[in-house]
């Protein structure tokens, strides 16, 4: 065998040996980043899926507290009894409050706490809250 030849060989063989566990190392590098980012992006869609739940509480709060004769009240109460149907464990420590609503505007808030993926770490904070006019009778011209 020519000498170019078995310096190629040489060469190539030293080569292939060298890199016996780069793969191992660069997924230790790497595998912890990975799972940082899927832990984030369910955190977040966890977060997404709470205020989904609290603004769909609060919405149907509102639709009970604008009717003719209702009080915020009873929008509260609708509320509660949304969230008791469909927060299930993914919105944690609800409150519903009418804070701020006047004679002729209702506001009903919805808060709680998002579910957390790390055991320990609490979740995100939520507050969803929805407003309009009360319904009532008028004179027409008057």
């Amino acid at each position: 065998m020519p000498r170019g030849d078995r310096l190629h060989a040489w060469w190539h063989g030293r080569r292939w040996r060298d890199d016996r566990g780069d793969a191992s190392l660069q997924m230790a590098i790497v595998y912890p980043f990975v799972l940082l980012a899927t832990i984030a992006v369910i955190q977040a869609s966890m977060w997404y899926y709470a205020r989904s739940i609290a603004l769909t509480a609060a919405r149907e709060g509102l639709s009970a507290a604008r009717a003719y004769q209702a009080s915020p009240a009873d929008g509260t109460a609708k509320a509660q009894e949304v969230l008791g149907r469909a927060a299930g464990d993914s919105l944690l420590g609800y409150a519903v409050s009418a804070a701020g609503s006047t004679g002729e505007r209702v506001r009903i808030e919805v808060s709680g706490t998002a579910q957390s993926m790390i055991p320990g770490v609490g979740g995100l904070r939520v507050s969803q809250s929805a407003s309009g006019a009360v319904e009532r009778w008028t004179v027409p011209g008057g």
